[in-house]
């Protein structure tokens, strides 16, 4: 054991994840370790700080629940329940008693052609006992088809075994009888997980989308969502509303599509405030809202170079206790000045530059579950005992990433055509100097994303393979402010690629890029870019891969049509030229490059149509093309074998 800065590090032995996350030969290739799911899923700590819970992979498409009991010397994790993967599969647990946790399962299922996301919610003991559905259960009598299991909005911190649901209810009807029932619509219920009796806080509303709790157990604020006319599809507008002597007066208005608007987050209950996020001198910013009556609004903290976009929270009370950011890293400024100095004090014990995020904490905040990530470190989780300053290692995310030798991540910027400066990210082979190398420009997804500072398993590969990768943060890119991301980057797609394709010049430019081996790889959004990239700079470029890729625009909104976010598509797309100048399949003529497809079938996100049409154009117009399409697969390909085979399959096919 050792002390570094007032904290006692103990030895107990980090508890192996590498049998529940692997399967097979432990001789595995670079492809198959980098492509390896991580080993944890989902993490979190009991009431009283005695025991974990965690979802870690199983055979196959399989999830397995663990509990690990801290207590016993040997902390061996035991499987509680398991999950086939065909198609539900789990995604989160929280526990609501030191004896009992809830559990969220989700999954894809096709129907008549169809793909339908669905999410269910359990609750079960931690020794597998005794498990209990907690969604609405509805049967032949219901009008319509609910897919969300509902959601828990407040853990109930005081009581053991009960929560807050949000759940959905479908109107009933019988023929032939006049018993029914008309209520319809989003309401708030306490349910016993134990018995699974169930008592209404907020009656259904049928326009309601959202319910917020100040951690009490006392429901302030409800979302109301608007619609398009007598269409009724949504508007992107959710109409707030707060609750104050047992009536609802109106909190203001978000729209999601327009990026408008007061979004609130959280309540607290001492300051009879609401906290979210709103536009401020062009960026979002942290934001306080009165909720007396008064209307009083506060800018709690704002940055002047980026958007303020995430809440810090603790405990079962989802305390808010800070608030982050990302820059050239991501910056948490802690409201709670003790949490404030103990994650300053925990990223120096470990090293100096991990970033700690606090993930759960016991009911008395006295044991903290935190993550220690880094650019070189995909994550550990440690178990923090604030009255005795010990801190005891418990888990690894990627156990066989572990034993490899990993790239710095390095932030840089680079000009674009018209002088603008572009943030981006520069991993380099592990011991090499960065010049003549081949390398791959990686533009993210999304659009409505941006990348940050950190562990991140592709471009990991890619530089252990002696790729040079560079992770632009291009116009159109979420978390720089309103200028920053324009119209997005499928309106302002010229301006997105051609900060994509400048990230390309630039690493010839300074040398880092071989000529003859620069390629771009991207994923989703990042697929679109890609493909893009190379019909507006054909000779740039002499690979092109990509995963799950928007290909045609026009078709992208047609895919949208008879959905309820329709509308909000329609206009996230837009009318015009470049509909056509800005999609990749309807432009093979141009592409010159070499061209490999990947995506699975089951991918709600993007359409399987996209790539399917894209294969056809390329070998339509006598392109190069290799197409894999994967079954049963959504959009992030979450499947060790396939993801192994995806790197391999990039591997060769990128020039070096």
């Amino acid at each position: 054991m050792r002390s570094i800065s007032g904290l006692l590090l103990i030895s107990l032995g980090v508890i192996s994840t590498a049998a529940f996350a692997q399967n097979g030969d432990k001789q595995r290739t670079p492809a198959q370790i980098f492509g390896a799911v991580p080993a944890v899923y989902d993490i979190s700590l009991s009431p009283d700080g005695t025991k974990v819970a965690f979802i870690a992979p199983g055979p196959g498409t399989m999830t397995d629940l663990f509990a690990i009991d801290l207590n016993q010397e040997q902390s061996n994790p035991k499987r509680v329940t398991r999950a086939s993967g065909d198609p539900e599969n789990l995604q989160w647990c929280n526990w609501v008693s030191n004896e009992r946790m809830a559990c969220q399962l989700g999954g894809i299922e096709k129907n008549s052609g169809d793909l339908y996301g669905f999410t269910r919610l359990i609750a079960i003991n931690s020794d597998g006992s005794n498990a209990v559905l907690l969604s609405k259960r509805h049967d032949f009598t219901a009008i319509g088809l609910s897919l969300s299991g509902g959601r828990i909005i407040d853990w109930l911190p005081q009581e053991d075994n009960s929560v807050l649901m949000t759940r959905y209810h479908l109107e009933e009807v019988r023929i032939g009888s006049r018993v029914g029932n008309r209520d319809e619509g989003l309401a708030v219920e306490r349910i016993d997980t134990i018995t699974g009796k169930t008592k209404f806080i907020e009656r259904p509303v049928q326009e309601g989308v959202e319910f917020i709790t100040d951690g009490q157990g006392n429901v302030r604020i409800k979302g109301m969502r608007t619609k398009l006319g007598r269409t009724e599809l949504d508007s992107g507008e959710i109409k707030y509303y707060y609750q104050d002597d047992g009536k609802w007066e109106s909190l203001g208005e978000y729209d999601y599509a327009k990026r408008t608007g007061f979004n609130p987050y959280a309540v607290e209950k001492d300051k009879n405030r609401a906290l979210g996020f709103a536009p401020h001198n062009g960026r979002l910013a942290l934001v306080a809202k009165s909720l007396d009556g008064t209307g009083k609004q506060e800018v709690i903290f704002s940055d002047d170079e980026v958007d303020v976009d995430q809440l810090i929270r603790i405990g079962r009370s989802n305390r808010v206790v800070g608030v982050s950011y990302a820059k050239e890293k991501r910056v948490g400024e802690y409201f709670d000045t003790e949490l404030a100095s103990l994650a300053s004090a925990l990223g120096k014990a470990l090293g100096g530059s991990k970033s700690i995020n606090f993930i759960d904490s016991s009911q008395d905040e006295s044991k903290l579950l935190l993550l220690a990530t880094s650019d070189t470190d995909p994550g550990q989780y440690y178990l923090f005992d604030r009255t005795s300053k010990q801190m005891r290692p418990l888990l690894g995310i990627r156990p066989l990433v572990e034993t490899q030798k990993l790239a710095t991540v390095k932030p840089v910027v680079y000009p674009a055509a018209d002088g603008t400066q572009i943030p981006a990210y520069l991993t380099l082979p592990p011991g090499r100097t960065g010049k003549n190398l081949p390398a791959i420009v990686m533009p993210h997804g999304g659009p409505e994303a941006r990348d940050e500072w950190g562990f991140d398993w592709l471009s990991q590969y890619f530089a252990s393979q002696g790729y040079a990768v560079l992770q632009p943060n291009f116009r159109g890119s979420t978390g720089y402010g309103d200028a920053w991301f324009q119209k997005n980057g499928y309106q302002g797609w010229k301006t997105a690629i051609g900060d994509i394709t400048d990230a390309g010049r630039w690493l010839v430019s300074e040398g880092i890029a071989k000529p003859s081996a620069l390629s771009i790889v991207g994923w989703s959004y990042g697929g679109y870019a890609a493909l893009q990239s190379a019909v507006v700079a054909p000779d740039l470029f002499k690979a092109v891969v990509a995963i799950a890729p928007v290909t045609d625009l026009s078709q992208l909104k047609s895919e949208a049509k008879g959905f309820y976010s329709a509308a909000v598509e329609r206009d996230r797309i837009g009318n015009g030229p470049h509909i056509t100048e800005g999609s990749p399949a309807q432009n093979v003529e141009k592409i010159k490059a070499p061209v490999l497809l990947f995506h699975g079938d089951y991918d709600q996100n993007v359409d399987v149509a996209q790539s399917r049409l894209m294969e056809s154009k390329l070998k339509g117009a006598g392109k190069s093309v290799t197409y894999y399409e994967y079954p049963k697969l959504a959009h992030g390909l979450h499947d060790a074998r396939v993801r192994a085979e995806m790197l391999q399959k990039s591997l060769d096919f990128l020039p070096k």
